[in-house]
């Protein structure tokens, strides 16, 4: 088991340095979450040795397990603070999530996949990540009973920016989300403040589909 944690131990510093800082992640929270959390826990076995790799994985479902520098990337544009309370539209594996965690004081997030939604629930648990709170639901409605929110981060392609989410946002939240077709999007950030909403663009990237009554329609 320690050889195993000394391995793995050596796996995120190589991510770290390789896939994130050498591409201009600078943020020194962002860099020490990623030493920390053990990603390959956060996939199937057999994909374990894969999980520090600079690409993403499957996870069931047809969802995917995010490559590590876009997971960094969308970290830091969201500028986090200790005292942040921060709606994750999309746990997934639950990796997004546990990295936030580490860095904020809560983290409400939101899996409409029930199996998905068990699965990291476990994991989650079993990692002590106490301050994470989760809920099966469509999450292009947000979490309207716990906001506003300081931050808020989708992890799925959307048609349009969720006019439902900016609205869960506090003055000087912030919120990053994927925007574009069902193929491809522009990762998009955006900023609110008393003169409104302020918008760029981080550049190109590829989610699968947010899905629900805000985003995509589910195929039948």
């Amino acid at each position: 088991m320690k050889k195993e944690s000394i391995k793995h131990e050596r796996q995120r510093e190589e991510m770290v340095q390789q896939q994130i800082a050498a591409r201009g992640i600078t943020d020194a929270k962002v860099l020490a979450t990623f030493r920390k959390v053990p990603r390959h826990l956060f996939v199937s076995e057999a994909l374990r040795d894969q999980a520090y790799g600079d690409y993403p994985l499957p996870i069931g479902e047809q969802q995917t397990i995010s490559q590590p520098y876009i997971v960094a990337e969308m970290t830091q544009a969201l500028e986090l603070n200790n005292d942040d309370r921060v709606l994750e539209i999309g746990t997934g594996s639950g990796y997004q999530a546990a990295i936030l965690a580490e860095i904020v004081y809560r983290v409400y997030t939101v899996e409409r996949i029930r199996t998905l939604y068990v699965q990291a629930r476990n994991l989650l648990d079993k990692l002590h990540y106490h301050s994470i709170v989760m809920r099966c639901s469509d999450g292009t409605s947000g979490w309207r009973d716990e906001g506003p929110f300081d931050a808020i981060i989708v992890t799925a392609g959307a048609p349009d920016v969720p006019e439902k989410l900016l609205d869960q946002l506090v003055e000087g939240g912030r919120m990053v989300v994927p925007v574009g077709n069902q193929h491809s999007q522009e990762l998009i950030k955006l900023t609110k403040d008393k003169s409104g909403i302020h918008k760029s663009n981080l550049g190109g990237c590829r989610f699968v589909k947010l899905i629900g009554a805000h985003g995509w329609k589910e195929s039948r």
